[in-house]
C-alpha cells in the first residue's frame, strides 16, 4: 500500500449470505472491532440486508455497498435493481464484473462498461472486478486478459470519473477454492493493472486509484499482501462474514 497516494480499502462481499436479521448482528459485532481502522471499511451486502445494514451502520466509519446494479434508470428487467434504487437508500459502494456474475449470469465486459458509466452517472462508487481464469494463467496470457478487460470495462469513463472507481483484482481461480495468489504474484498483477491505467490516463491518475486484491485474502495472509506497494487492500470473501477474521485484514490495512 502507499496511503500518500491512494486510499486503502477492506471491503467485504457476503454474497448471497446473511438474513436482515443475521446481517444485523454481524455488523454488530464488526463494527466495535474496527472502530479505529486506518483504512476505508465497507459490507457489500445482499440487496435484501441493505436498509438493516445501513441502519446499523450509521454514525459508524463502516460503509456500505451493493453487489450489482443495473445500467438503466427503470424497466422490464426482473430481478435487477438500479443504481437510483441503490441510492436513496444510503449506498455508497457497488462491486461490478464479480467473476462469480461473469461465470453465472452471462456477465460480459460490455454489460460490466455499463453498469460502471451507469453507477458513476449515479454518484456511486464502483468496485470492478478483473481477474484471469487458472487455464489463462497456465496459458502465459494474464497481462493480455487483464489489459483487455481494464480497457473495455472502462471504456469512455473519464479521468475524472476514474477518481471514483476501485479495481479489485481477483484471479478466478482463486475464487472460493482456498487458493491464493501469493503476495508477489498478487503485486506482479496490480502493478500491471496500475501500469495500464498510466496508458490509458496518466500516470497521476494511475497512482490515486485503490487497487484490491480478492482471492482468498483472509486473517492469516493479509499482512503479506497489503505489504506490496500496488496492493491497496482487498475485496474479502469468506472470511468477511466472521467478525473477528475480518477485523484481523482490516488491522493488517491498517498499518
Amino acid at each position: 500500500m502507499d496511503k500518500a497516494k491512494r486510499k486503502a480499502i477492506i471491503a467485504g462481499n457476503w454474497k448471497m449470505n446473511k438474513t436482515p436479521s443475521e446481517a444485523k448482528a454481524l455488523l454488530g459485532e464488526i463494527i466495535p472491532l474496527v472502530a479505529d481502522a486506518d483504512c476505508e471499511v465497507i459490507a457489500c451486502v445482499p440487496y435484501v440486508d441493505l436498509a438493516a445494514a445501513i441502519d446499523a451502520t450509521a454514525g459508524t466509519n463502516v460503509k456500505i455497498g451493493a453487489e450489482n446494479c443495473h445500467w438503466a434508470e427503470s424497466g422490464a428487467f426482473t430481478g435487477e435493481i438500479s443504481t437510483g434504487m441503490l441510492k436513496e437508500v444510503g449506498v455508497e459502494y457497488v462491486v461490478l464484473g464479480h467473476s462469480e456474475r461473469r461465470q453465472y449470469f452471462g456477465e460480459t465486459d460490455e454489460t460490466v462498461n455499463k453498469r460502471t458509466k451507469a453507477a458513476l452517472a449515479a454518484g456511486l462508487k464502483p468496485i470492478v472486478c478483473v481477474g484471469e481464469l487458472l487455464w489463462e494463467r497456465e496459458c502465459n496470457i494474464t497481462e493480455e486478459v487483464i489489459a483487455r478487460q481494464i480497457k473495455l470495462d472502462l471504456w469512455d469513463v473519464s479521468k475524472e470519473e476514474l477518481k471514483n472507481v476501485v479495481i479489485a483484482y481477483e484471479p478466478v481461480w482463486a475464487i472460493g477454492t482456498g487458493k491464493t495468489a501469493t503476495a508477489d504474484q498478487a503485486e506482479e498483477v496490480c502493478a500491471f493493472i496500475r501500469a495500464q491505467l498510466a496508458k490509458l490516463y496518466d500516470q497521476d491518475a494511475a497512482d490515486a486509484v485503490t487497487i484490491q486484491y480478492g482471492g482468498s485474502m483472509n486473517d492469516q495472509n493479509a499482512d503479506e499482501l497489503v505489504s506490496k506497494t500496488n496492493v491497496d487492500g482487498g475485496l474479502i470473501g469468506g472470511a468477511s462474514l466472521v467478525a473477528e477474521k475480518f477485523a484481523a485484514i482490516v488491522k493488517a490495512a491498517s498499518k
